[in-house]
C-alpha cells in the first residue's frame, strides 16, 4: 500500500541517499535501500516469529535507536500499530498505559531492563512476549532476543490493506484527570503533517537533522523524522539530547534544520562552540513543546541564529504553523501563519470566531488532525466537534494573519516541554497517610520554565523545625510513584485550601499566595 510502505518507495526512488547516520554505533551512514531491507527484515520477523499481524500493538520501551525505527516502519509493513513507550514513566504509571493499549509485545532497550523485571511480575499485565533489543540484558532468560531477527528475510513482505484513518503510532498523552490516553496518529495524519512540513519549511533532499528528541514523543517522530523520509533527507540518531553533540554535529555533519525544547536551547548558550558560532550554519531552528523565554531568542538572533517558535501538539500535527525568515526578529513570539492544509479560528466559549486581535480558543481543522483517543470515546468527542479540534489553547491573530498563542486554558504545566497534570500528582499526595488534601500549581524556573509545587493540608499541624521532615517524606512518596519531572520541586503548608463560591479549591488564588 503506498500510504503504509513509505521506505519502500523512498527506497524505490532514492536508494543510495543516506537516509540515517547511526551516531549510537560510531556514525555509521545507513542509505535508504539498506534501512528498507532491515525494515523489512524486522517485519517478517515480527509476523513469522512473534506473530505480530494488522492491528496488534507493538510496544517499545527505549531510548533513540536505529532499532526502534526499524520497528516503527516494520509496523507499516504489517499494517501493526507502533506504540513507543515513555521511558522517564515508572513502572506503576506504564501498568495503566499498557492495560489501555494492550500489546501483543513489548520491546526494551538495555536501559529499561529492570523496569521490565518489575512489569512482568504483574499478574495484571496481558503481554504475550517481552523482546530484547540487547539480548546480553535480557530481564528474563525466555525473553526474546532482537538480534535473532537477521535470520529473516529482507524481502519485501507482501502488501497489507490498510484504510487511510487506520491507527500507525499510538502516542502517549495525559488527560487533566491524569489518565493516560493513547492518540491514534493515523496514515492519513502523519503523511499530512509531513505534507505540510515539507512543502510549508521547503524541506529537501539536502537537509540533515539531529534526532534527538525522545521518540515516544510526536516531536521526535513527526516534526523532522518522517517528513523527511518524504523528502529523501538525513536523520542523525542520537541516544539522547547532548549539547556538545548538538555544537559538533551541526558543523560536521551538515546538520541544516534543528528541533528542540527551551531548556534544551537555553542548554547550549554557555558552551563556547555557540559563542564560536557553531550553530549559524543552520537553515531551520525551532523550539516547541513549551514557551520559550524571550531572551533565549535574543541571544540567538544575536549569534546571527533565526531561531523562531513552533506550536504543536500530539492531536496535530505536530507542526502547524510556519514564521517566514524574514518576520521572526519582528515579530517575537508568533508562531506564524498555517501550514498548507491546516484551517485554524478562535472562538470564544460559546465556540464563535473571536474579531482580529482578540483572545480566544485555538481550534484546528485538515487531514493532520488525529483519529481520536484509543478506545475513549468520550475523551475523543471531548476535544473533537464538528471536524475541529478543540485545543484548548489560548491564541490571538494579528492584521497579517500571523498567530501568538497567548497561554493554556486547560490546568496544564509544562516542565522542560513535558506535560504535569496536577491532577494526577494531588491524587499521588492525597493517597499519602499524613494528607488531608493537596493542590498542586505551576510555578515559574529559570531551566525547565514551569515546575509542580504542592500546596498540601496535613492531617496535625507540626512545629516549623518538623516541615523539612514532611517535605523530604511527600517528596520521597511521589519519586516512588511519579516521574521525576512530575514530582514537586517544592512544598507548602497551609491550615486549608481557599474555595471559590462552587466549593472547588481555588486555584487562582493559590498562584497569587505562592506561585
Amino acid at each position: 500500500m503506498h500510504h503504509t510502505d513509505w521506505l519502500a518507495r523512498r527506497a524505490a526512488l532514492s536508494p543510495d541517499k543516506i537516509a540515517l547516520v547511526d551516531s549510537v554505533r560510531g556514525g555509521k551512514p545507513i542509505s535508504y535501500r539498506t534501512w528498507d531491507r532491515s525494515a523489512n527484515k524486522t517485519a517478517h520477523f515480527l509476523r513469522e516469529r512473534l506473530g505480530i499481524g494488522k492491528g496488534d500493538r507493538v510496544a517499545v520501551l527505549a531510548m533513540n535507536d536505529v532499532d526502534v525505527l526499524d520497528i516503527w516502519f516494520a509496523c507499516a509493513k504489517l499494517g501493526a500499530i507502533f506504540a513507543p513507550l515513555n521511558y522517564r514513566l515508572t513502572a506503576r504509571e506504564l501498568e495503566q498505559y499498557l492495560a489501555t493499549i494492550t500489546p501483543a509485545i513489548v520491546a526494551y532497550g538495555r536501559e529499561f531492563a529492570h523496569v521490565v523485571c518489575e512489569l512482568q511480575a504483574l499478574q495484571s499485565l496481558s503481554v504475550r512476549t517481552f523482546v530484547a533489543l540487547d539480548g546480553a540484558a535480557r530481564a528474563r532468560g525466555e525473553d526474546v532476543d532482537f538480534a535473532d531477527r537477521e535470520l529473516a528475510s529482507d524481502a519485501r513482505p507482501a502488501p497489507i490493506e490498510v484504510g487511510w484513518d487506520e491507527p500507525w503510532v499510538l502516542c502517549g498523552t495525559g488527560g487533566t484527570t491524569g489518565t493516560p490516553k493513547a492518540a491514534m496518529l493515523t496514515y492519513r495524519s502523519m503523511t499530512a503533517n509531513a505534507v505540510n512540513t515539507v512543502s510549508s519549511f521547503e524541506l529537501a533532499s539536502s537537509d540533515a537533522t539531529l534526532l534527538n528528541a525522545p521518540l515516544f514523543h510526536t516531536g521526535g517522530l513527526n516534526v523532522f523524522t518522517a517528513p523527511l523520509v518524504l523528502a529523501g533527507g538525513t536523520s542523525i540518531v542520537c541516544r539522547s539530547f547532548d549539547p556538545e553533540e548538538v555544537l559538533a554535529s551541526v558543523a560536521s555533519k551538515g546538520v541544516s534544520i534543528l528541533f528542540g525544547v527551551p531548556t534544551m536551547f537555553a542548554s547550549l548558550l554557555g558552551a563556547p562552540r555557540f559563542v564560536d558560532g557553531a550553530l549559524r550554519a543552520l537553515r531551520i531552528c525551532i523550539s516547541g513543546g513549551a514557551p520559550c523565554p524571550e531572551p533565549i531568542f535574543h541571544a540567538y538572533w544575536n549569534g546571527g541564529i533565526d531561531l523562531k517558535a513552533g506550536y504543536g501538539l500530539t492531536e496535530a500535527g505536530p507542526n502547524n504553523f510556519w514564521l517566514p525568515p524574514e518576520d521572526v526578529r519582528r515579530k517575537v513570539g508568533s508562531v506564524g501563519a498555517p501550514l498548507f492544509f491546516v484551517d485554524m479560528r478562535i472562538v470564544d466559549e460559546t465556540r464563535h470566531p473571536v474579531c482580529q486581535g482578540t483572545v480566544g480558543e485555538l481550534e484546528l481543522r485538515g487531514p493532520h488532525v488525529f483519529g481520536g483517543y484509543w478506545n475513549a470515546p468520550k475523551a475523543t468527542a471531548d476535544v473533537l466537534s464538528d471536524g475541529w479540534l478543540r485545543t484548548g489553547d489560548l491564541a490571538r491573530q494579528d492584521d497579517e494573519g500571523h498567530v501568538y498563542i497567548a497561554g493554556r486554558s486547560k490546568d496544564l504545566i509544562i516542565s522542560g516541554g513535558e506535560n504535569v497534570y496536577p491532577a494526577e500528582v494531588e491524587a499521588v499526595l492525597a493517597a499519602h497517610p499524613d494528607v488531608v488534601e493537596a493542590a498542586v500549581i505551576g510555578v515559574s524556573h529559570p531551566k525547565w520554565g514551569q515546575v509542580p509545587r504542592a500546596v498540601v493540608v496535613l492531617r496535625q499541624l507540626s512545629e516549623t523545625n518538623a516541615m523539612e521532615t514532611h517535605r523530604e517524606a511527600l517528596r520521597a512518596f511521589c519519586r516512588e510513584r511519579l516521574a521525576k519531572y512530575k514530582v514537586p520541586e517544592s512544598f507548602e503548608f497551609v491550615a486549608s485550601l481557599p474555595r471559590t463560591g462552587a466549593g472547588k479549591i481555588d486555584k487562582k488564588q493559590l498562584a497569587r499566595e505562592f506561585g
